[in-house]
């Protein structure tokens, strides 16, 4: 990796362009809904196999069994060991 100074010293790193992409996560116990900002260029899936520990969501509302919303806020990490299943929102629907 090269680091990049300027005329007064300061670096520069690469910047990386994610697109928020809008999710429904079921975790072992709720229903998650939010955002998760994926690589410019890359699938969802590529974000999962991300080597961290958690996955940062923003702008989520947690859901009970019900439905019901239970939480909501500007940033939730969620451990990746408890995520059971996740779906783009625009792929998700309600059963009837």
């Amino acid at each position: 990796m090269t680091i990049e100074y300027d005329e007064k010293g300061k670096f520069y790193t690469e910047v990386v362009t994610k697109v928020p992409t809008s999710v429904v996560i079921q975790t072992t116990t709720h229903l998650v809904r939010g955002l998760v900002h994926v690589r410019q260029g890359e699938r969802l899936k590529d974000e999962l196999e991300v080597e961290e520990r958690f996955i940062a969501v923003t702008n989520f509302t947690i859901h009970d069994t019900n439905d019901k919303v239970t939480l909501s806020g500007a940033f939730l990490a969620i451990l990746r060991a408890h995520i059971v299943w996740i779906t783009p929102a625009d792929e998700a629907s309600h059963g009837g």
